[in-house]
């Protein structure tokens, strides 16, 4: 990326102003890191579409935001006690009873492991964090495997069928493979009978839709759709109880620490998370490491000279091209330095995960996409401290599994339009909308 015109993004007040658009975004980070650790940042409208509710869109522009730019002072941003993920924290209780209500799925989401503290927060982690733990990822892996295959199985007869031949067959990569493979995962963790299927993809994709919306208005459909899954869920969770069954919804509904279960709501609210973040930020993440390696011809030869080397494509892709620019706010508790600035009690800071992890202090010539860079595991992509994302070990199988796979059975794919005509989702998650691929 070449920074040249980064000074003529800062506007005269010292406000840094942040692209929408994720092709843009880089750059505009490593303008931010010149200015300092922290910095007052705003966002630009390209005027492209945005997957956000304009509304809660025009709101979010409209406002300055203190961003936190460097690693280190991100690492102390996503670790120090002093910062609160629950944005009622600042607020009076006059303020929090004023709150207008909100239906019961967006409550569940809202108030969900990733917006609170300890002690809710470390009693919550302890009943899910065992359905996540690395052994138990590892032994998916002939499960995850099989699917992979499976869905390029798939793709191989569609084409078949339209007539098309190797290497010169057709697919969107994220709608043929990096959409299908991580849903189908969760949903087989989860427990969802067969036949369920095709109505809860209908729900979950309805799911994304709305928390993307969740500051403006819900019109009837889709507040229609979230009250059917939840319906759905809680019948299961009676199924559930009755039947013994090997899958996490049984686990989690039988989770207990010390006496201590979750709540049936606390189910609920842990499965819409899976959905939500376990889907989206996978199919990003197999979708931006492939389109990296194609732009990046010598990283794919190593790739498929040596496929050990899935595991760096996962981690050098999520430094690179992660699949979260930034946390959207950590509050302060009390008055918090942070690399040279106050951070007012009450005040929200942004978390700069896509700038940290460009930043040269930390990493190397940090614009270049290596598989083999040493140290890249202390990327910031899946968060740290109490709050790293539970579902990191399943992403990291599910991205080894897809790179090894894609490129050993297809070793010729290859893009099929030029990169430029290759378009970023226009939202705050980092990730292609199609990725079309020749095989």
């Amino acid at each position: 990326m070449q920074n040249g015109s980064n000074g003529e993004k800062e506007k005269a007040t010292g406000v840094v102003t942040l692209s929408l658009d994720p092709g843009r975004a880089i750059d505009d980070y490593a303008t931010a890191r010149a200015q300092g650790p922290v910095v007052t940042i705003s966002f630009e409208d390209t005027g492209s579409e945005s997957d956000a509710d304009p509304v809660e869109l025009d709101a979010f522009l409209t406002r300055e935001h203190l961003f936190v730019s460097h690693y280190d002072e991100v690492l102390s941003a996503l670790v120090d006690s002093r910062f609160s993920s629950d944005r009622h924290t600042a607020m009076t209780p006059e303020q929090r009873e004023k709150l207008p209500p909100v239906i019961e799925a967006l409550r569940l989401l809202s108030e969900s492991l990733l917006t609170k503290d300890p002690p809710d927060h470390t009693r919550l982690r302890k009943l899910i964090q065992p359905s996540f733990s690395p052994r138990l990822m590892e032994a998916m892996r002939s499960r995850i495997q099989r699917l992979a295959d499976d869905l390029l199985d798939d793709a191989e007869r569609a084409a078949e069928a339209r007539g098309e031949r190797a290497p010169d067959r057709r697919m969107d990569l994220i709608a043929a493979f990096a959409y299908p493979m991580p849903v189908t995962v969760i949903s087989d963790m989860l427990g969802i009978p067969m036949e369920d299927r095709p109505q809860v993809k209908q729900w979950t994709e309805n799911l994304l839709r709305a928390d993307r919306r969740r500051a403006g208005g819900l019109d009837e459909e889709t507040t229609a759709k979230l009250r059917q899954f939840t319906v759905y869920l809680r019948d299961l969770f009676v199924l559930k109880r009755k039947q013994s069954a090997d899958d996490m919804i049984t686990q989690l509904l039988r989770a207990e620490e010390e006496g201590d279960k979750l709540s049936e709501d606390e189910v609920l609210s842990t499965v819409f998370i899976l959905y939500l973040a376990g889907h989206v930020t996978t199919v990003n993440l197999i979708g931006n490491g492939v389109f990296a390696l194609f732009q990046h011809p010598a990283e794919l030869a190593k790739l498929k000279a040596n496929p050990s080397l899935a595991k760096g494509v996962v981690e050098e892709t999520l430094r690179y091209w992660g699949p979260v620019d930034f946390v959207a706010a950590r509050i302060a508790k009390e008055n918090v330095d942070l690399g040279g600035t106050c951070i007012p009690k009450g005040e929200p800071v942004m978390v700069g995960l896509a700038a940290a992890n460009r930043d040269p202090a930390r990493f190397p010539n940090p614009d270049a996409y290596d598989i083999t860079r040493e140290g890249v595991e202390r990327h910031v992509a899946f968060g740290k401290g109490i709050h790293l994302c539970v579902g990191a070990p399943l992403a990291r199988v599910e991205g080894q599994i897809a790179f090894d796979t894609l490129f050993r059975r297809f070793p010729a794919m290859r893009l099929a339009v030029p990169p430029n005509q290759v378009r970023w989702n226009r939202s705050f998650l980092r990730g292609l909308s199609e990725l079309p691929v020749l095989f």
